[in-house]
């Protein structure tokens, strides 16, 4: 009786402890100046501060319930049980409520807040392509600078606390060493517009159904490999050759970080994606710079350096390529309306002969009209990275991005 006293005692403490937890989270100015989110929130327009108050709401609501259950002597056990799931749930809406206090706080900068806004009308840009013809309405896009080496995305839409409070807005990481070369951007929205309308599973099972009969072990590869691979399409359907050597540099590492792969994670590993990346190109464009990033890696990881059963699927993978190319580009789609996905975006749009002509056409025009940068946003991101590297190119792509995402712009082209 004594211990079963203790373990409510300190059950007592341990409640009294994250409810004091919880209203300290109700106050979002500890996270950002009240005037920043209000700033976001009109930039959005969305009711984003509403929501995450709502969220807390529930959370402090949850805590007051358990209250409510210790004074009504619900059994020891139970009381604990949901005192942990109170707690993770407290980590999961501190670890959002953070993420937007440090996405805010990387725009104080008004240099670093003009790329960013330029890159949030880009992401916007990039989902219109399938979303507008579909009748689906492209989320509000906040994107920020971060540490690491790959792009990520917080998905508007996607119910992270209760079944009450999808989050209103998305939110993508451009990775700070990729500032001037910002096509993960792309990959991500493509994650966006997956999950709006329901292509990752349908690609996972046409892929499965196409390459199952050659080898299973192939097609739950590809099957479960799906989402991560339908992104890296709508990244090259909307931009061509650019995204290739910045993914080939951030997934790059020794022979065995090449072929590793881990069980249960939705990326194909590097060498294969490498591979299938160069195979996109390969079979839009025909010949071109990417066969040399290919070639680069076939003699970088040369196959003998994978684990046999990596090495076994990598080689069933290449043979299957073109038809891994026809699925995923090729294949008409229910998620698009019964069409393939590169009838709503053309990839010979983004060839590098077109993007030639593109240039060539808008001459000194091309970076500073405006009537271009609303209507050729994707393709002249693409024009840009496809440059040769160097510095004045960098510049180029920094200033155009802080035009882009002046708000005078955005609000005569609404």
């Amino acid at each position: 009786m004594a211990e079963r006293s203790a373990s409510r005692l300190q059950l007592q403490s341990e409640l009294d402890h994250w409810r004091y937890a919880i209203s300290a989270l109700r106050e979002l100015d500890a996270f950002a100046s009240n005037s920043a989110w209000a700033e976001l929130e009109e930039y959005l327009s969305t009711g984003l501060r509403a929501r995450l108050r709502s969220v807390t709401d529930s959370l402090d609501l949850e805590a007051a319930q358990l209250v409510g259950a210790f004074r009504s002597e619900v059994a020891t056990d139970e009381l604990r049980e949901r005192l942990l799931r109170l707690r993770d749930r407290y980590v999961q809406v501190e670890t959002v409520l953070d993420f937007f206090g440090d996405a805010l706080a990387v725009r104080s900068d008004p240099v670093t807040a003009a790329q960013l806004r330029g890159l949030d009308v880009l992401a916007a840009d990039s989902m219109d392509y399938v979303l507008r013809p579909l009748g689906i309405e492209a989320p509000p896009v906040l994107c920020y600078f971060d540490k690491g080496l790959g792009a990520s995305i917080l998905k508007a839409g996607v119910r992270l606390w209760d079944r009450g409070n999808p989050l209103s807005a998305a939110a993508i990481k451009i990775t700070r060493h990729n500032a001037r070369h910002p096509t993960a951007l792309l990959h991500e929205t493509g994650h966006q517009v997956a999950h709006l309308t329901g292509w990752n599973q349908e690609l996972a099972d046409a892929l499965s159904r196409k390459l199952r009969s050659q080898s299973v072990e192939l097609g739950d590869a590809w099957a479960g490999w799906a989402s991560e691979v339908g992104a890296d399409v709508y990244a090259f359907a909307l931009s061509g050759y650019a995204p290739l050597p910045a993914l080939a540099n951030v997934v790059d590492g020794t022979s065995g970080a090449a072929f590793r792969m881990i069980f249960g994670d939705p990326h194909p590993f590097p060498w294969i994606r490498v591979m299938f990346n160069v195979a996109l190109c390969r079979s839009w464009f025909g010949p071109g710079p990417w066969d040399m990033v290919g070639q680069a890696w076939w003699e970088r990881h040369p196959m003998e350096a994978a684990p046999t059963a990596v090495a076994r699927l990598a080689q069933e993978s290449i043979a299957a390529m073109p038809g891994i190319v026809d699925v995923c580009t090729r294949q008409p789609m229910a998620a698009f309306g019964g069409r393939p996905l590169t009838s709503l975006i053309d990839p010979r749009r983004v060839s590098p002969s077109e993007l030639n002509v593109l240039g060539e056409r808008a001459g000194p025009t091309l970076l500073s009209s405006s009537y271009l940068m609303r209507r050729e946003s994707v393709r002249i991101l693409a024009w840009l990275t496809t440059r040769a590297p160097d510095p004045a190119n960098g510049t180029r792509l920094r200033d155009w991005l802080s035009n882009l995402g002046n708000p005078n712009l955005i609000r005569r082209s609404a």
